[in-house]
């Protein structure tokens, strides 16, 4: 913090978990002129996952503060809005590289009085292609400006991005690796044969019975395979790969984040910048192919102190990858064997809340009190079964236990939200239908 705040160039090498975001909006938004509005802060991040919590984290950080625009430059969502609101003014961007590129090349997006520029998760972005990209779009930003670039690792070529965009900066490591002596995380490399990971997987749930996990494939076919399998033993699971549409990725973290699916299986494209505060199981059902991507994954959980559980299937053909992942770690990997697991062949596992949507969103002036207002007045429910209330532009999400589910769908298929009628749908893969709305009697006019 005080490198940035004193609008010193920082190289940031730290652990998922750590606070490297509030970090850096917090001294970007310290810099800002709220009279001025222009685009005075960008920060530029791998995926839309990662952009929207980053620009959440920055709007929270913000609230206290007046008339602060934030605006997301993200691809999957329509370009014209993101158009208008740049053309109202925004002070702080937060997007992805080829979205960002759009703008400019399209001259919607004007960065003539940026100061703050900011990279999250550089070497993933190197990692998905985007090197040109983001050499072009720091071609177009003014010299004079500060330049934060973060990541929990920081390979050889990073080195080299930070030496051509960035003057003198200050290098800060902490706690950039997972170190031996780690009591909060726990990891276990499992010895199986290659035709025993879908038995080994299930044994793992059956005897450490986590609340939620997160399971990392090396395929989108392998995620698909591992949540079909995990949803007939009775465990609720869903797969997120880069497959999906934007809309179902979206909906399948929104659940996960939300306790509406205890489990999500993963590709690499959800290795980073996923906020889960309090995950306790991490499986690798195969070892990644670098040491880099193993400490991306296994940072999802015993993160900002809580312990956590990172377990790992390798067969004898992934032993040289566990070696390497050792090495990195200047760790012993601790082997043991499937066989002396306690299994609870009862065990089964299912989100204690459902996910609801509803059709009004930000635009339509709906705020969180709004839906926590209507739920708990006039649809009765207890505060306690209303969980996590997410609002977009034109949908609001809120996690519902799922004891109250009926009763919320009831009050929601005839009730009012901020005055206004509004559909609500239960979202997941055993959504029940909603309840009839009730038609008008009153005659449309034609």
């Amino acid at each position: 913090m005080p490198a940035i705040l004193a609008r010193k160039d920082v190289i940031i090498q730290a652990k998922t978990g750590s606070g490297k975001t509030a970090a850096f909006a917090i001294g970007l938004l310290h810099h800002l002129n709220p009279r001025h509005f222009g685009v005075q802060a960008m920060v530029m991040c791998p995926t839309r996952e990662l952009a929207e919590q980053v620009g959440d984290v920055i709007r929270q950080l913000a609230s206290r503060m007046p008339n602060i625009k934030v605006v997301m430059l993200c691809g999957g969502k329509p370009f014209g809005p993101q158009r208008d609101s740049l053309e109202h003014g925004a002070h702080v961007v937060v997007g992805t590289p080829g979205r960002i590129q759009d703008h400019l090349q399209r001259h919607t997006l004007h960065l003539t009085g940026l100061t703050t520029f900011v990279l999250d998760e550089a070497d993933r972005m190197l990692d998905m292609g985007f090197a040109d990209v983001m050499a072009s779009i720091t071609a177009s930003l003014p010299r004079a400006r500060q330049t934060l670039l973060l990541s929990a690792t920081i390979p050889d070529d990073i080195q080299k991005i930070s030496r051509s965009i960035q003057r003198e900066p200050v290098s800060i490591k902490a706690d950039s690796v997972v170190a031996e002596d780690d009591t909060t995380l726990e990891q276990l490399f499992f010895e199986i044969q290659k035709q025993e990971r879908d038995t080994a997987l299930l044994a793992l749930f059956e005897h450490y019975q986590p609340q939620n996990a997160m399971v990392f494939c090396n395929t989108k076919k392998q995620c698909d395979e591992v949540a079909h399998f995990l949803q007939a033993h009775d465990i609720e699971a869903a797969a997120i790969h880069g497959d999906l549409e934007q809309r179902q990725r979206d909906q399948v973290l929104l659940q996960f984040a939300n306790d509406s699916c205890p489990v999500l299986i993963a590709s690499d494209v959800a290795a980073r910048g996923l906020d889960i505060p309090a995950l306790e199981m991490v499986v690798n059902f195969e070892l990644p192919r670098d040491a880099d991507t193993y400490v991306h994954r296994i940072g999802r959980t015993g993160r900002a102190g809580l312990s956590g559980k990172a377990f790992s299937l390798v067969t004898p053909a992934e032993a040289p990858r566990m070696r390497v992942i050792e090495d990195h770690l200047n760790i012993t990997g601790i082997c043991d064997q499937l066989a002396s697991l306690d299994r609870d062949p009862n065990y089964h596992l299912r989100g204690a809340m459902a996910t609801v949507q509803i059709d009004a969103g930000r635009k339509q002036k709906i705020r969180p009190g709004d839906v926590l207002g209507a739920l708990t007045g006039d649809a009765g429910l207890d505060a306690g079964a209303i969980g996590k209330i997410t609002i977009a532009d034109n949908t609001s999400h809120v996690a519902i236990s799922r004891t109250a589910l009926r009763q919320a769908m009831s009050y929601l298929a005839q009730g009012k939200v901020k005055g206004r009628a509004i559909r609500a749908r239960h979202i997941g893969s055993n959504a029940p239908p909603s309840p009839p709305r009730q038609k008008d009697a009153r005659k449309r006019r034609t």
